[in-house]
């Protein structure tokens, strides 16, 4: 159970908050880091997160017991190929990618004897800030950690990541890669999408400037998301293209529901698309 070496690969606000949740659990001896920003290396080194770091990947790598890869999706492959070489034979491999399929079909490709020691995961935890700095240990308390093992998977590598998982502080659940994908794509990447929509909608407005000056907590709120990372949903979006499109399809649907409601100036029809709307929300969220 003890981790000797933990490395990360990509020490921002997963990663960083993974290996800081461990080492508070005592579960962790040497924590190194690896990604290219050499800056915000040093600044997780500075903060204690990590305690060396390197920007070869083989090199970060070499016998470390667990290497989590939180890189972005796109850049998976590549990362899987390179650490390959230099894994230890009882090495686990895991991830924190939001989208799973793709990942999976990368890392069965690039680390070949290796990819039955794999465990593709992902923490339904985050915020809009990114790098070492934003990392905390209590990020992952009560947060949900969606497993997606293939029938490859080592039993016993998938128990151990479960259990690093939990000592986190979070609730680990496992479904298919097909699964986790389409209930993402509903519940964080169109959420995602519109938010940075709605941001570039209203910076198209003649009154930009009048717009941002006056809108209020709604719009702070809804818009929070749109401070992600562009490249992670960048990659997210063109990972998981099918299932993305058809939850937009579905949105726009109910979008021009509302819409002929409000130009047929049908009260009944309107006040229950809201009601219903907000009976759910409350329901399942509130």
């Amino acid at each position: 159970m003890f981790i000797s070496k933990l490395t990360i690969i990509g020490v921002g606000l997963i990663g960083g908050s993974f290996a800081r949740a461990l080492r508070h659990a005592g579960l962790v001896g040497k924590v190194t880091g690896c990604g290219r920003d050499v800056a915000n290396l040093e600044t997780a080194l500075a903060l204690g997160i990590i305690d060396d770091y390197s920007v070869d990947v083989a090199e970060a790598v070499r016998d470390a017991d667990l290497v989590v890869v939180a890189v972005p999706l796109m850049a998976m492959g590549k990362i899987f190929a390179a650490m390959r070489p230099a894994l230890a034979p009882h090495a686990l491999i895991t991830d924190v990618g939001s989208v799973k399929a793709c990942v999976i079909e990368a890392a069965r490709e690039n680390l070949a004897e290796h990819f039955p020691r794999f465990v593709a995961g992902h923490p339904i935890a985050g915020a809009e800030k990114t790098g070492a700095a934003a990392s905390f240990t209590e990020l992952f308390h009560q947060r949900r950690i969606v497993l997606t093992p293939t029938a490859e998977t080592d039993k016993q590598a998938l128990h151990q990541v479960s259990e690093y998982w939990l000592k986190t502080g979070a609730n680990v659940i496992e479904m298919s890669a097909e699964q986790h994908d389409l209930i993402l794509a509903a519940t964080s990447h169109l959420p995602h999408v519109l938010a940075f929509t709605v941001v570039n909608t209203l910076a198209g407005m003649q009154t930009e400037e009048d717009v941002f000056q006056f809108a209020a907590g709604g719009f702070r709120d809804f818009s929070r998301i749109a401070s992600s990372d562009p490249q992670m949903w960048h990659d997210i979006c063109l990972s998981n293209p099918q299932a993305i499109l058809s939850i937009i399809e579905s949105f726009e649907q109910h979008l021009h529901q509302l819409r002929d409601a409000v130009i047929q100036k049908d009260s009944h029809r309107l006040l229950a698309l809201l009601r219903h709307a907000k009976t759910l929300r409350d329901k399942f969220v509130g």
